[in-house]
C-alpha cells in the first residue's frame, strides 16, 4: 500500500450520496436516528443530568449547530448556516437562562450579517427567530407550572385521604377503648373480687372447682384486654416493637425471651404473624404442658425473621399437637406463615414440644 493512502481524503463520488439507493438511504437515517434517541434516553434515564446538569445536552447541541452551521458558511452552504444557526438561537431561548440565551444570540448574531447583506434584513430575522424561541419558552413553563399544579393538587388529596383515614381508625380506638376494653377492664376487676372471695369461703372440690374456672376466666379477661390494647395502639399507629411484645407475653407465662442478629424494623405483616404465632404457642403451652419450663428465641436474619417457642415437659400432656396439625390453632398458624411465603414447623421434641417460624422480613 502507498504511503498516500494513510493520508488522503476518500474521492468527491464515494462521499457523495450518488448512485445511493433511497431505501439504503432511510435506513441509514432510520438508523441514525435511532442510535441518537437511545443515547439520549439512555443518559436521561441514568439520571446523569440532574439540576445544572440538565443544561448540558442543550448546550451541547447549540454548540454544534453553531460549529456546524460556521462550516457550512465556510464551504458556501449559506442556506444550511442559516438554518442551523435560526435552529441554535431557538433551542437557546427555549431552553437556557435569559442571560446565557441572550449571549449565544449576541455570538451568532454577526453570522448571520456575513450571509445577509442587510444588516437590518439579519437583524429582523434574528429579532423574529429570538422572539420564537421567547414564546416557546413561556409556553413549556405554562406547560411545566400546570404539571406542578396538578402534582401539588395530587399530593394535598393524598395527603388528604391519608388524615382522613387516621381520624377514623382514632375514632374506631376511641369506639373500641370506650366499649370494649371498659367493660373488659370490669370483667377483670369483678373477677379478681370473685375470686377472693371464693378462696375465703370453706374448702372443698366444689370450692376448687369453682375457683379454677374463675381463675381461667380471669386470665383470659387479661388477654383479652392485653390484645384489645395493641388492637388499639395499631389502630392508631403506636405499635409497640415485636421485641417488648414477646417479652411482655413471655413473661406473663413466666418463659425466657432470647433475641439474636440486628434489631430492625419488621413490616407490619411479619410482625403480626410473629405476635400471633408467639401467643397461640403460649396458650397451647399452658393447655398441655402447664408449668413447663419456656424458652421463646427470636431471630433477625438476612432476609427473614424466625421464631421458636419450645417448652420442655410439664405436669399435663405434651406432644398432644402433632405435626400434621391436630388443633386449629396450630392450622392457622400454618395458614398464616405459607401466605406470607414462610414456613411453620411443629411437633414433639424431647419431652415438650417446639414451634419453630420462619417468615420474609
Amino acid at each position: 500500500m502507498r504511503a498516500g493512502k494513510w493520508t488522503q481524503w476518500p474521492t468527491r463520488e464515494a462521499l457523495s450520496r450518488i448512485g445511493v439507493p433511497r431505501a439504503r438511504m432511510a435506513l441509514d437515517i432510520a438508523l441514525l436516528a435511532a442510535l441518537s434517541t437511545w443515547a439520549v434516553a439512555s443518559a436521561y434515564s441514568s439520571d446523569v443530568f440532574r439540576g445544572w446538569g440538565a443544561a448540558l445536552p442543550p448546550l451541547a447541541l447549540i454548540a454544534v449547530f453553531a460549529a456546524v452551521g460556521w462550516g457550512a458558511c465556510l464551504v458556501g452552504a449559506t442556506v444550511a448556516a442559516v438554518v442551523l444557526w435560526i435552529g441554535a438561537c431557538v433551542m437557546s431561548m427555549e431552553r437556557l437562562p435569559l442571560a446565557v440565551a441572550l449571549a449565544v444570540v449576541a455570538v451568532i448574531m454577526p453570522r448571520f450579517a456575513l450571509v445577509d447583506d442587510s444588516d437590518w434584513g439579519a437583524g429582523l430575522t434574528l429579532a423574529s427567530v429570538s422572539l420564537g424561541g421567547y414564546a416557546l419558552r413561556l409556553d413549556a413553563e405554562a406547560r411545566g407550572a400546570g404539571f406542578r399544579l396538578l402534582a401539588q393538587e395530587r399530593a394535598a388529596r393524598e395527603a388528604e385521604a391519608v388524615s382522613a383515614a387516621l381520624a377514623e381508625r382514632a375514632r374506631i380506638a376511641r369506639e373500641i377503648h370506650d366499649v370494649l376494653a371498659h367493660s373488659l377492664s370490669a370483667q377483670l376487676v369483678h373477677l379478681e373480687a370473685a375470686r377472693l372471695q371464693i378462696e375465703r369461703g370453706p374448702e372443698g372440690a366444689f370450692r376448687d372447682q369453682i375457683l379454677e374456672r374463675v381463675v381461667a376466666a380471669r386470665g383470659m379477661a387479661r388477654e383479652g384486654l392485653a390484645e384489645t390494647r395493641q388492637a388499639l395502639s395499631a389502630l392508631r399507629g403506636e405499635m409497640t416493637p415485636v421485641e417488648d411484645y414477646l417479652r411482655e407475653l413471655a413473661a406473663n407465662d413466666g418463659a425466657r425471651t432470647e433475641v439474636s442478629g440486628e434489631r430492625r424494623q419488621l413490616p407490619a405483616e411479619a410482625s403480626q404473624a410473629v405476635r400471633r404465632v408467639a401467643q397461640e404457642a403460649l396458650t397451647n403451652v399452658r393447655k398441655h404442658a402447664p408449668g413447663a419450663e419456656v424458652r421463646l428465641v427470636l431471630g433477625y436474619l438476612t432476609d427473614e425473621v424466625s421464631l421458636e417457642i419450645r417448652d420442655f415437659g410439664g405436669r399435663g400432656k405434651a406432644g398432644d399437637l402433632t405435626v400434621s396439625g391436630a388443633g386449629y390453632g396450630l392450622l392457622g398458624m400454618r395458614e398464616r406463615a405459607e401466605l406470607l411465603g414462610g414456613t411453620l414447623e411443629a411437633g414433639p421434641e424431647g419431652k415438650g414440644f417446639a414451634v419453630r417460624l420462619r417468615v420474609p422480613a
